[in-house]
């Protein structure tokens, strides 16, 4: 992807987390179901691969942060428009949004941005905090470049859809506002955003 839409990605992709890591057994395995008001979706957290992120994920879950959180945001992909992402989270509520966390590299984890993979929004390295994103479609830009200027360290996968992507697919397809969102996001926000009923852990 040209780096002048990188870098849009980059400024509009918003805020995240802190918290320890993850070490109790099949901590690598931990599964969420985020019921929406589309469908549920079944996230599968890589907590061995990135177990800030995951830890700062679940902090939210267990606390019932995410309860009444929406899915407000879908970006489409220029030309090809069934691809994308779609993104969730707080908004930076202060009342319910905690510290951020450190940031983790996808060329330290190993993961990408492949479809359906779930990854924490931010601003610059280490603001990331409550808003995350699930990508539809293989979005290899969001990975960390190390060989490319200005920041290039990505974003923090930390998981992946393990079922529900058509729900994933229908929240991208829904209706936007034309004038709703700032800079990049403008034209992008969902116009009714998809509530997030509960996000608990799955067996």
């Amino acid at each position: 992807m040209p780096t002048v839409t990188k870098r849009v990605v980059l400024a509009s992709l918003a805020a995240t987390i802190a918290a320890p890591a993850l070490s109790q057994p099949g901590a690598a395995r931990i599964r969420v179901a985020l019921t929406t008001g589309a469908g549920v979706i079944t996230l599968e957290l890589a907590a061995d691969k990135a177990p800030v992120t995951a830890a700062n994920f679940l902090r939210y879950v267990d606390q019932k942060r995410f309860d009444g959180a929406s899915f407000y945001r879908a970006m489409k992909n220029a030309g090809a428009p069934q691809t994308g992402l779609v993104q969730g989270g707080l908004q930076n509520n202060p009342a319910k949004t905690l510290p951020p966390v450190a940031h983790e590299s996808t060329a330290a984890s190993g993961l990408s941005h492949k479809d359906g993979t779930i990854s924490v929004a931010r601003y610059a390295p280490g603001t990331a905090a409550s808003e995350f994103f699930i990508c539809v479609g293989d979005q290899p830009y969001l990975d960390a470049d190390p060989s490319a200027p200005g920041d290039n360290q990505g974003f923090a996968a930390f998981g992946r859809v393990a079922g529900g992507m058509d729900v994933a697919r229908a929240i991208l397809a829904a209706p936007v506002s034309a004038t709703a969102g700032e800079g990049a996001m403008k034209g992008q926000m969902l116009e009714p955003a998809v509530r997030i009923v509960s996000a608990r852990r799955a067996g």
